[in-house]
């Protein structure tokens, strides 16, 4: 699981502006899914070989102009019990105010690696100036400006460093899959666990929001074993005005990236809207088994084609990535849950699919040969051998003369025909050409 680097520190230092330039230089290194909407307020960082999350705590304060010291508390406080890592933005051209002696109050007594950031140094005399901070009693600072980038490297450095090095899940976690329900508040999470495994093991109201944290259940019924994980729902940042629920979005976010299978619960009520679609991308993002379940299905008024139609309108949405299960539930009247569940489980195998290399060549090279890649500058491009990646999702590697010139349309066409081919429903694909 990844290490959570939490950015914190009163409103209008550049925390925002740090954190956008933390993400582009992730998006720089990996590839990333073209139409994606992101909430700016979390996203996926890395640096010298290590991967991170980070989150911006600054959009999550209550108020407008009348900002109170005990809000900025409280959001410090939340983000010093959920994160691993501490990153505290000062502003040198302001210097050391009263919320930043607040924060810096908080931050003596905290147990976990804590940098500070002084922020818009970009010439030599402000960076004489940024000694002041020393008076916050925290120790050493880093100098920066997120404008520019400018002591952003120096400062990565030093995060990474307190970063450990992955290890293998299976060495630390038992082998149990687990699937976490996620998706926006109310769209019946835990009515459906609750329906699952026969009593009412986790609080349920109409009330959005009343599950506050992510709740871990092991199932084992029918032939099927695995932990199941309800999550709090993730709002929009407008949204997100409490503070245990800021608090409940992080943990959702960690189940995410926790889990193997992502279960997207949608409200049928409501449709596929921009947050579930958000949702969905966080899942694919971290390279997760997706189910979606439509669930309130008995509440719908429904004619010959409703079900068709709201399906198709969720795969246009979701598009490039189409090649995912949609099974239409009823948590309260217990409509097609167990069908829910078996598509869950048939996710997690299909993302454990490994594919014989000597069978892979004979199927796809064969397809390859009769439409190549569109030659480029009287170029023709020849792919010569494939195989899976030994990943613990499906990966595969094209070897190639001019691996260069393959362009995106050519990729999906690869995709779209190892899936035609193996069953990877629910399942991201990711694929690489290399030089041969």
């Amino acid at each position: 699981m990844n290490s959570i680097v939490a950015i914190v520190g009163r409103p209008n230092v550049g925390k925002s502006t740090l954190f956008n330039r933390l993400i582009k230089r992730r998006e720089a290194i990996v590839d990333s899914v073209s139409g994606v909407t992101r909430d700016r307020h979390y996203g996926k960082s890395e640096w010298n070989g290590k991967e991170f999350s980070v989150i911006d705590t600054g959009g999550y304060i209550v108020g407008s102009d009348d900002i109170f010291e005990g809000e900025i508390r409280k959001q410090v406080q939340l983000a010093i019990d959920e994160a691993d890592i501490i990153l505290f933005v000062v502003d040198v051209e302001q210097g050391i105010t009263p919320m930043d002696n607040a924060v810096a109050k908080i931050l003596r007594q905290v147990d976990k690696p804590l940098f500070i950031a002084v922020n818009k140094v970009d010439n030599a005399m402000r960076a004489a100036d940024a000694v002041e901070f020393y008076n916050l009693g925290l120790g050493d600072y880093h100098t920066i400006s997120s404008v520019n980038g400018s002591g952003t490297g120096d400062l990565l450095d030093a995060i990474v460093e307190e970063i450990p090095e992955p290890v293998e899940e299976e060495q630390i976690e038992d082998d149990l899959p687990r699937f976490a329900v996620v998706g926006r508040p109310n769209a019946g999470k835990s009515s459906f666990i609750n329906a699952l495994i026969g009593e009412d093991r986790n609080i349920v109201t109409n009330i959005a929001g009343t599950t506050r944290d992510s709740i871990d259940t092991k199932y084992n019924r029918f032939g099927f074993e695995f932990n199941l994980v309800d999550t709090a729902g993730i709002r929009k940042k407008s949204k997100v005005k409490e503070d245990l629920e800021f608090y409940s979005v992080m943990r959702a976010v960690r189940a995410i990236e926790y889990c193997d299978i992502a279960i997207v619960m949608v409200d049928a009520t409501r449709g596929f809207e921009g947050q579930d679609e958000k949702i969905f991308w966080l899942a694919e993002k971290n390279r997760k088994g997706v189910v979606i379940l439509v669930n309130k299905w008995d509440l719908v008024e429904k004619e010959t084609n409703t079900m068709r139609d709201f399906e198709n309108k969720i795969r246009k949405t979701i598009e490039p990535f189409t090649d995912v299960p949609i099974v239409f539930i009823s948590a309260l009247t217990k409509q097609r849950i167990f069908k829910a569940i078996e598509t869950a489980v048939e996710v997690h195998q299909n993302r454990k699919r490994k594919i014989q290399t000597s069978k892979l060549n004979e199927t796809m090279l064969e397809i390859m040969q009769q439409t190549p890649p569109p030659a480029t500058k009287g170029k023709f491009i020849k792919i010569k051998y494939c195989m899976q990646l030994p990943t613990h999702t499906p990966q595969f590697a094209f070897f190639a003369n001019l691996p260069q010139y393959i362009r995106d349309p050519y990729r999906r066409f690869v995709e779209n025909k190892l899936r035609e081919h193996y069953n990877f429903n629910g399942v991201p694909i990711s694929i690489y050409f290399r030089q041969k």
